[in-house]
């Protein structure tokens, strides 16, 4: 009987490498097994070859993972593939993605390549790759050649040390607060008399509590769910997920916190909540660390994501008197965008989606949720010892919509990008010619309409998801029942393609 070649491109999830790891879930059929890990793993390194420089000398790579159940089996078929053509492997074990780029750049490690074994907020029975150099997190175009390199390669010999990593990585972190705090009374633990709270949803952020908050002498008993577990049995670890957000919130209320701590999975995003329960995520989340970022950094330039709000963009620009440039969605898109600004004269320190990947240019534009919260942490610091001042004190002047709501549409079409592109095009000429809409400009991703006050009084923008048949729309409204409004209007319009699934 005759196999179909597998398809190793079906892996590719932009700049990450993601695929079904496990079975369990009905419909998902296992398509990254240890055979390929162990495959992937050569091609990683033949990718790495390409360099002249590394050609010929033994590549030191890295390799963590997060607390999923394949993880095991699949890191130590990667490890195999990795010393079977001759590398010398560190092995962090449980790690954080921002952690495995640092091996790359630590003095003491400087690994060729480095790899993290995650699959971010996903379910249970996925998991996935992220790889990293020097020069930072590979794109889109180098997961591609690593995936059209996949194949067999000769076995040579390499060895394998199991390396603690992340105390390092956590003392980094250490430091950076204590210098930047820079205490007067007690310059080593800045933190003294504050009860912080970290909830990791049993993801691989748990270290942040007893590595790096007790060090600087917060109290952190309140914290939960700081025990990796592949089953994330009490929430989701994903700082977008509402039932994760609400377990933060509750803990902050019940022991009576000053700050709370959240994580995502493989801890590159975060997001916080204050002292009286509130959420400081998205919106709130961009303008705290853009206040932070901008204080020191007068009149540089903020790059977020295309779905940011109207009011994040006042705040940036009127109330911090900064420069707010939206972009495209995907967390490598905006870094991209701030690095090419720099290299444009146009000063950026700080790129950040609206999921919570945020990086920084002091960090290497690396999307780091440990560093953002250790830049917050810096400040909140700073504020109680000056001041008194809550976290959530700095966005007083954020201008907040009464409404919100994202809206996934469904594009049931073999060619679905093409459909995609036909709704784009004709709704920009259907909002070129309605009254009390207007079109948004520079916007460099979908369409975006700022919608007057008969007419919704916000905005909406809708795009075409960049890996799925989804075209993703986006609402916000100034007034109770705007989100509606604009969306009835716009389902008008959508419901004369029969392609699509209205919500």
């Amino acid at each position: 009987m005759k196999t179909t070649p597998f398809n190793w491109l079906n892996l590719q999830n932009g700049s990450d490498i993601r695929g079904v790891a496990m079975p369990g879930v009905p419909g998902e059929e296992v398509n990254l097994t240890p055979e390929r890990s162990y495959i992937l793993a050569q091609a990683f390194v033949q990718w790495l070859q390409k360099d002249d420089a590394t050609s010929n000398r033994v590549l030191t790579i890295s390799i963590g993972t997060d607390p999923r159940l394949s993880g095991p089996s699949l890191k130590e078929a990667f490890i195999n593939g990795l010393m079977d053509v001759g590398c010398k492997v560190l092995d962090f074990g449980l790690a954080s993605t921002p952690a495995m780029f640092m091996s790359t750049v630590d003095k003491n490690t400087k690994c060729d390549g480095a790899v993290m074994m995650t699959a971010s907020h996903l379910p249970f029975n996925r998991n996935g790759m992220k790889f990293f150099t020097s020069d930072g997190g590979l794109d889109k175009v180098g997961i591609s050649e690593i995936l059209m390199k996949a194949g067999d390669r000769s076995r040579k010999g390499g060895t394998v040390e199991v390396l603690d990593f992340m105390s390092v990585y956590s003392g980094i972190l250490v430091d950076f607060i204590r210098s930047s705090v820079n205490h007067p009374v007690d310059y080593d633990k800045p933190l003294a008399g504050q009860n912080i709270i970290v909830d990791a949803g049993n993801g691989a952020g748990g270290f942040f509590a007893a590595k790096i908050l007790e060090p600087l002498g917060a109290d952190i008993s309140g914290s939960q769910f700081l025990d990796p577990d592949g089953n994330f049995p009490n929430h989701s670890p994903n700082p977008e997920n509402p039932e994760a957000m609400k377990a933060i919130q509750a803990a902050v209320i019940k022991n009576k916190a000053d700050l709370g701590i959240i994580f995502d999975t493989d801890v590159d995003r975060a997001a916080i909540v204050d002292e009286s329960g509130s959420e400081i995520n998205r919106n709130r989340l961009i303008a705290l660390i853009s206040s932070i970022v901008l204080e020191e950094h007068p009149d540089s330039w903020v790059v977020t994501d295309s779905i940011t709000s109207d009011g994040l963009n006042s705040f940036i620009n009127n109330e911090l008197k900064g420069n707010h440039h939206r972009f495209k969605r995907g967390y490598k898109n905006v870094i991209n965008e701030a690095i090419r600004l720099n290299e444009n004269g146009k000063p950026s320190w700080l790129a950040i989606e609206t999921s919570g990947h945020a990086a920084l240019k002091e960090n290497y534009f690396l999307d780091d949720g440990a560093f953002l919260i250790a830049k917050i942490l810096v400040k909140f610091a700073q504020l109680k010892m000056i001041s008194g001042a809550s976290i959530g004190s700095l966005l007083a002047k954020l201008e907040e919509p009464v409404e919100s709501k994202e809206y996934r549409i469904k594009i049931q079409a073999a060619d679905f990008r093409a459909i995609g592109e036909e709704v784009m095009n004709k709704l920009k000429q259907l909002a070129e010619n309605t009254k009390g809409w207007s079109l948004v400009e520079p916007n460099h991703e979908g369409i975006r309409v700022s919608c007057n006050k008969e007419n919704g009084n916000g905005w909406f923008l809708l795009r075409l998801s960049l890996h799925d048949p989804v075209l993703p729309l986006n609402i916000e409204s100034e007034i109770s029942g705007g989100v509606e409004k604009i969306y009835e209007r716009l389902t008008t319009f959508l419901s004369k393609y029969p392609a699509l699934k209205l919500p």
